[in-house]
């Protein structure tokens, strides 16, 4: 599976940092961007508006649909693909922001990563991993308004098999997944066996240089994305060498749970 956009290296999402004016500052380094997050319906702005309350960057607009279409249009002469990272507790408002994404070509990335509890206890970030019955129905709102669906998720959390939650992610419609690895990076694998090869998956986390670009590239993801980092030129210039010399050093050991990507997912 090859990832929507080229090269296969992705700024991700900072709270409240995220926007236009950052992605067109990587222009030069990555081929997508996801922006924000964005919280769409009442109890993720709320949640958002605590979070701010206690010193958290959010962003808050008060049209999320007319922002996300703005900061896009902000995009339109950038040479990278826009992706937007939401976070809701419903399905709903997904299909606004969806058709938004589907105008301009737009990534549509449902947040189950953020562990921040006002936003875990409305509904959102990774209360979403242990609730797979509204995971896929986000996905699918997402998809049925025509966007091309991502889906963060984050390793570790406790009670979940990660792996699972990212194949039902993906028979629901997703066309990524992003999975920030945290300290657990051979998970890399285990989710791109169990997604199948419909759905690119992208690696997150400590990505900084060639050894870590090569670690995760080795246990079979199609992109890596950079978060704190995505500042830094140095570092996204790097980053971008390695992923494009990769497929050039063929003495590198691919791990053999990646290499089930040309397989059918299990059930």
């Amino acid at each position: 599976m090859s990832p929507p956009f080229d090269p296969p290296v992705a700024l991700a999402s900072l709270s409240g940092e995220a926007d236009a004016e950052w992605a067109r500052a990587a222009e030069a380094h990555v081929g997508c961007a996801f922006l924000g997050g964005i919280a769409l319906d009442g109890a993720t702005r709320a949640a958002a508006r605590e979070m701010v309350d206690r010193d958290r960057s959010e962003f808050l607009p008060p049209d999320p649909a007319a922002f996300v279409d703005e900061q896009f249009g902000a995009l339109a002469n950038v040479d990278l693909r826009p992706a937007i990272n939401v976070r809701s507790g419903t399905a709903d408002p997904l299909r606004a922001v969806g058709a938004v994404c589907r105008d301009h070509g737009a990534i549509l990335e449902v947040n189950a990563h953020c562990r921040q509890e006002e936003m875990c206890a409305a509904g959102a970030g990774h209360a979403l991993l242990r609730d797979a019955d509204r995971l896929r129905e986000q996905v699918r709102a997402a998809g049925e308004a025509g966007a091309t669906t991502s889906v963060k998720v984050r390793a570790e959390v406790e009670e979940v098999d990660l792996p699972a939650v990212c194949r039902q992610a993906a028979r629901a419609g997703a066309d990524l997944v992003h999975v920030d690895a945290m300290d657990a990076e051979p998970v890399v694998a285990d989710i791109v066996a169990a997604v199948g090869p419909g759905t690119a998956v992208v690696a997150n986390n400590g990505v900084r240089d060639r050894a870590s670009v090569e670690e995760y590239l080795r246990y079979g993801a199609d992109a890596v994305s950079v978060g704190r980092a995505s500042d830094d030129p140095d570092v996204l210039a790097s980053v971008r060498r390695a992923v494009e010399t990769f497929s050039e050093r063929p003495s590198l050991e691919v791990h053999p749970r990646a290499r089930q990507r040309g397989e059918e997912a299990g059930p």
